[in-house]
């Protein structure tokens, strides 16, 4: 499988899948200013929306969409736990939490990268933010992990996002649950190989 992908977007978290499942993954990087790979390919004429994560399947199609991407990692190597059965109320619970980490909190982050975003905008985004890791700590106050008692793809998908306060002014020291799941996430290898791999931290 090959994974199109770009330094600590939100494609790192299913990078991270990958390595915790166990799975033999290509990568290929991908310039988002002019879309191409360092295959030297046209991203576009790979993915039509130009945007990653993107994977290569075994048998030549793609899957996008990250939420997505880290369910069908998570089901090649069912053992390791990083998503719970499919038809399981805990399957559905990590879909709710991965679409709540999508749509309220990774993309309350798009307006924040972008340097012409009005201040007005730009407010509303970390207050909506502030909301919802809000919730997101009382969450994790009770549960050492967002979906049952160890780790899935919805820890990695929060970890990957949460990377991103620091670069956009989002301050999250007043979220400490959150804060210690990020810690969580980092001390783990897999983790740790996949920054590694992506040039993200150095290697140790």
């Amino acid at each position: 499988m090959k994974l199109y992908f770009f330094p600590g977007a939100c494609s790192l978290a299913s990078h991270i899948v990958a390595r915790e499942a166990g799975l033999a993954l290509e990568l290929d990087k991908v310039n988002l200013a002019d879309k191409s790979t360092a295959s030297g390919k046209d991203f576009r004429t790979i993915n039509a929306k130009g945007s990653v994560p993107a994977l290569e399947i075994d048998n030549g199609e793609l899957l996008t969409e990250g939420p997505a991407i880290m369910q069908y990692l998570a089901d090649q190597n069912p053992e390791r736990g990083l998503a719970p059965a499919n038809g399981t109320l805990a399957r559905y619970r990590l879909q709710e939490m991965l679409g709540f980490i999508s749509t309220e909190v990774h993309k309350r982050y798009s307006p924040l990268f972008a340097p012409n975003t009005p201040d007005s905008v730009r407010a509303d985004s970390i207050a909506a933010l502030q909301r919802q890791y809000g919730l997101l700590d009382k969450r994790l106050a009770e549960h050492a992990w967002l979906v049952g008692d160890h780790f899935t793809a919805a820890d990695a998908y929060l970890f990957t996002v949460n990377n991103w306060a620091g670069h956009v002014g989002v301050d999250l020291s007043p979220f400490p649950a959150v804060l210690a799941l990020q810690k969580r996430v980092f001390d783990r290898p897999a983790v740790q190989a996949a920054m590694v791999e992506e040039g993200l931290i150095p290697q140790g």
